[in-house]
């Protein structure tokens, strides 16, 4: 068959423009800015409180049970923020969480986060975003009591989508981050402000 090169340039026309469309629509996250996080009532199975921002659930340790209902949420993408020593403890996670997800045909993405090997870095963020922009439907953010998720979701929202600092870290202080011990210790609520 032969090619003309009018077809060959629609063609490639239409790679160029489509490649980046998909990547912003797959990057979409489908939430109301003005609104703060919706606590998820009916998702039984996590260690914590689970928060939905649009697309995205913020929580802490799912059981297994949880995982296996994930599908039934649309969720495409788990994003772990738990170190691998906190993953292999069977005594606190009596399941290989990877297996489970490899065996429903979930992407699973793990950026261990904590202590001197797991440090917070920027490198964590884009690693978040990237994973997200690969992914249309639901995703599951998750550490051990959405305390890490929430912070690593602040600082996605800043760095991604432009959310002022303050914004952003009022959002995470509405699920997982809390009051500072800092703010505990004067009895005061403080503001996260960039210089």
């Amino acid at each position: 068959m032969k090619t003309t090169p009018a077809l060959a340039w629609a063609f490639l026309f239409l790679v160029l423009t489509a490649g980046p469309a998909q990547a912003g629509a797959e990057a979409a996250l489908d939430f109301d800015r003005a609104a703060l996080p919706d606590t998820v009532a009916d998702f039984p199975g996590f260690q914590s409180r689970i928060f939905h921002e649009g697309r995205v659930f913020i929580a802490g340790q799912p059981d297994e049970e949880a995982l296996r209902a994930l599908p039934g949420r649309g969720v495409t993408l788990v994003v772990n923020l738990r170190t691998p020593e906190e993953m292999e403890n069977r005594e606190r996670i009596p399941f290989d969480e990877a297996a489970v997800l490899d065996e429903l045909d979930i992407e699973y993405v793990c950026i261990p986060l904590g202590g001197d090997e797991h440090p917070y870095t920027p490198t964590a963020v884009t690693a978040f975003a990237e994973a997200v922009a690969r992914h249309k439907g639901p995703v599951l953010l998750h550490c051990t009591v959405a305390w890490r998720a929430s912070h690593l979701w602040a600082a996605y929202l800043v760095e991604i989508h432009d959310f002022p600092v303050s914004e952003a870290y009022a959002r995470g202080e509405a699920m997982g981050i809390g009051r500072t011990p800092f703010a505990k210790f004067l009895d005061r609520d403080l503001k996260m402000v960039e210089e």
